[in-house]
């Protein structure tokens, strides 16, 4: 079985944009990387061969919602999460401190861990850094995220003072618990957008000693010009040999801000949720397929884009299909928005190799408009 492992392949020479390559046990991709969302061991209205058609090479699925419903044991009794999703290519699982802190609004936090009422069943869940440890061991990931408080954008510097302390203790707790030796096991880096804060919180995660790291509690309502600033301020800080997270920052353009910052890697569950509604992104913008003026567009989604939607489908065709409330209407969609976000990615990674990076973000800023037509 292959060792977890970051090699770093070349950096852009006016920038910090990299790319580098993400050895598992079940596969190898180069970064920066788009891992679609599939939260419950799926992604959201496609099949496994969909999301491999679409060029993704890793997912995220979501350890807290696997445990609550159908349980990571009987996953593990069932061949591991791999089998179970019919995936046999990388997985990351997000350890569910975001979904606990943000759905579940009767929840108490103590040293120990976290009592909250499950937000499916009403049933009182304890999850302590052990416990969600065990649960991702059990689903049997190539890549597993420890338990953080994950606190929404605040100005109370005693509030993310308190998250960034806990987490911390959280962290040295979940590293001495895991043992899998085919999982790695990534520390999330907390602080909001208070530079001492984050600094405090990188130097003594990077003390504990992770496979690779993420930057949490961003994207979750500060300012962007204030998110811009802490990746500018702590992704140089992080070290280079090993893979910088950035969790659930979700648009075209915040991809180019990141991986400029050198960011390595991109969850979001923008492409689906969108493509459930209707609503496309090409290198245009986002088009809202339902609006009447599709009504007769023979054109595809997006001209000279080889996904199997507009391979095959026009506009016309898929407005009617997403009016008339037909599921295939949202599948196709759903198709083209994955294949765009995961091969985005790629071409900056071929961009990057040129030296080409900041030339492909100007042009696509140009290009990309930012109002839904």
């Amino acid at each position: 079985m292959k060792k977890f492992g970051f090699k770093l392949l070349g950096k852009d020479t006016k920038c910090n944009a990299r790319i580098g390559r993400v050895t598992t046990a079940h596969g190898v991709f180069e970064t920066p990387v788009f891992m679609p969302v599939g939260t419950q061991g799926s992604v959201k209205a496609l099949t496994p061969r969909d999301v491999k058609d679409a060029g993704a090479e890793i997912v995220l699925s979501n350890a807290y919602h696997l445990y609550i419903r159908p349980g990571s044991d009987l996953v593990k009794k069932l061949g591991g999460l791999h089998k179970f999703m019919g995936w046999n290519g990388p997985i990351l699982t997000d350890s569910g401190g975001y979904q606990v802190f943000s759905l579940s609004k009767l929840r108490n936090i103590t040293e120990d861990g976290v009592t909250f009422n499950s937000h499916f069943d009403g049933r009182q869940i304890h999850l302590t850094p052990e416990k969600v440890i065990e649960i991702q061991e059990a689903l049997g990931s190539d890549i597993a995220m420890i338990f953080d408080e994950c606190p929404a954008a605040s100005k109370d510097k005693y509030l993310i003072e308190k998250a960034v302390n806990i987490t911390l203790r959280w962290a040295k707790r979940a590293k001495k618990r895991h043992r899998l030796k085919s999982q790695a096991l990534f520390g999330i880096i907390q602080g909001g957008t208070f530079k001492d804060l984050r600094k405090r919180s990188l130097e003594e995660t990077l003390a504990i000693g992770f496979d690779g790291y993420a930057l949490g509690g961003l994207s979750v309502g500060e300012p962007k010009p204030e998110m811009l600033e802490c990746l500018s301020e702590i992704l140089p800080q992080m070290p280079a040999d090993q893979p910088r997270y950035l969790m659930g920052v979700g648009t075209p353009l915040d991809f180019f801000e990141a991986v400029e910052r050198g960011a390595d890697m991109f969850d979001c569950v923008n492409p689906t949720r969108y493509g459930r509604n209707g609503t496309a992104f090409t290198r245009d913008g986002l088009v809202v397929v339902r609006n009447g003026k599709y009504q007769k567009d023979p054109a595809p989604i997006q001209k000279g884009c080889d996904c199997y939607a507009c391979r095959n489908f026009s506009r016309a065709y898929l407005r009617h299909l997403v009016n008339s409330h037909e599921i295939l209407g949202a599948q196709l969609i759903t198709l083209h928005n994955v294949h765009f976000f995961v091969n985005l990615v790629k071409s900056m990674r071929e961009h990057i190799r040129q030296g080409s990076f900041l030339r492909f973000k100007k042009a696509f800023f140009n290009r990309f408009d930012t109002e839904q037509r």
